[in-house]
């Protein structure tokens, strides 16, 4: 795989891990997927620098430990108040290899005198180096898990020589109206492959199997940041 402009390398790990099937995460049982979907790795190194100015891509994934599930006795908040009880299965002792790359926004025009590649990228790695600007976790909040820099491929991983693995159609991200400039919120899917512990993410913008769930307008805007106010440019010598 090669490395693309703008690439970042970065270890992730936890105890545990839930990339739940949006379909089944409003309630009752959830069962993971047994692999990282694309939107909770770019959640991931969204935590650990995110900007406006820019979009996270997701290139590959790399599993490094076997996968293996543990169910636990759950009591969730209803959401029409009260607790009830469900059982969750998680993946447990996840660790996995991400390569990722930026690109410009560019439905944000207005923040075209912060595209300053060396800035970011720097920035971008030296917040992974000290572990992340915010929480990190894995699916869900309960997952709380550790971001490191790392080479992609070094080391040994369980699924090194295992071949291909299937893992049927899948979720793979949310559409955003600030990244696509279409004013509705889509879900993209797609067939999820695993060669030999890499999983080689589809280009988001390349993903044909889509469906919008919510249309804005009227009561539904997405936030909009304006320099000054809400948001500054991020500065060479920021702390990461």
């Amino acid at each position: 795989m090669a490395e693309k402009r703008n690439a970042v390398q970065f270890l992730v790990y936890g105890r545990y891990a839930l990339f739940s099937d949006p379909i089944t995460r409003t309630g009752g049982e959830k069962f993971s997927y047994q692999t990282p979907t694309y939107q909770a790795l770019k959640g991931v190194i969204e935590s650990c620098y995110w900007k406006p100015t820019i979009i996270w891509y997701i290139d590959a994934v790399r599993v490094l430990n076997r996968i293996q599930t543990e169910s636990k006795g759950i009591r969730p908040v209803k959401m029409n108040g009260g607790n009830e009880l469900a059982c969750y299965t998680y993946l447990k002792d996840v660790a996995y290899q991400v390569s990722a790359h930026f690109e410009w926004n560019e439905q944000r025009p207005d923040l075209a005198g912060d595209r300053d590649e060396n800035k970011h990228h720097n920035i971008a790695k030296r917040c992974i180096a000290q572990g992340g600007r915010r929480d990190v976790f894995l699916g869900t909040r309960e997952c709380q898990a550790y971001v490191e820099p790392c080479v992609f491929g070094e080391g040994e991983g369980f699924y090194d020589n295992y071949g291909s693995l299937n893992f049927g159609l899948m979720f793979h991200s949310f559409g955003y109206p600030d990244e696509t400039g279409q004013n509705e919120l889509s879900v993209r899917l797609w067939h999820q492959t695993m060669q030999d512990s890499v999983i080689e993410f589809a280009d988001p913008r390349d993903v044909a199997l889509r469906r919008t769930v919510r249309e804005y307008g009227g009561d539904y805007q997405f936030k909009r940041f304006v320099p000054g106010e809400n948001f500054r440019f991020a500065e060479e010598g920021d702390p990461a």
